[in-house]
């Protein structure tokens, strides 16, 4: 295929970052970069249902071929990264049900992807890819450029093996969790 379309997420529960490019003869196209509000709810349940159906809404008016999204980090709060990973997983979901495949990258793999340093802060990695895609602006939060930043990440990772966990739908993920999914 010489088009494909890569929706980056950057999944929080506080904002949920997310960035589309389009592929078109193994060159970049920025599509578009955003974020979804989620400060202003405190229901925990209500923002996994937020960011589920934005997902949803995003596959349903981009058609992406295929979804890059930032694995969670490994912190101290673990009530932080329980939280992270529902919002992950919610995510996911929405892509899987809609049988898109999904690729999770490490923050530092996607960080060494856009700048070559896998420490590089969000900042660094925002300019480079305002450099490499010519965004005339960089938005105030950016979650956003970290959505875009994991689509890019994955197609410079594309046609290359062990690239991270990579999910194709529902059955794929659970012959490859077998004892996580009950």
């Amino acid at each position: 295929m010489s088009e494909k379309i890569i929706l980056g997420i950057d999944p929080g529960t506080t904002i949920m970052g997310f960035g589309l490019i389009k592929v078109k003869n193994k060159k970049m196209e920025f599509l578009q970069l955003n974020e979804l509000q989620l400060k202003k709810y405190d229901d925990h349940y209500v923002k996994l249902k937020l960011i589920f159906e934005r997902t949803i809404e995003l596959i349903e008016t981009f058609h992406p071929d295929e979804i890059a999204i930032e694995a969670p980090f490994f912190g101290k709060n673990v009530q932080s990264m329980l939280k992270l990973g529902r919002a992950q997983g919610v995510a996911m979901a929405a892509g899987l049900s809609r049988e898109i495949p999904i690729t999770e990258y490490l923050p530092k793999k996607i960080k060494m992807a856009i700048t070559g340093n896998g420490s590089a802060s969000k900042e660094q990695v925002a300019k480079m890819l305002q450099s490499m895609l010519n965004l005339k602006t960089l938005p105030k939060n950016l979650d956003s450029t970290d959505g875009l930043a994991a689509a890019v990440c994955h197609f410079y990772n594309s046609g290359r093996t062990e690239i991270g966990k990579s999910y194709t739908g529902w059955d794929a993920f659970v012959k490859q969790n077998p004892g996580k999914v009950k």
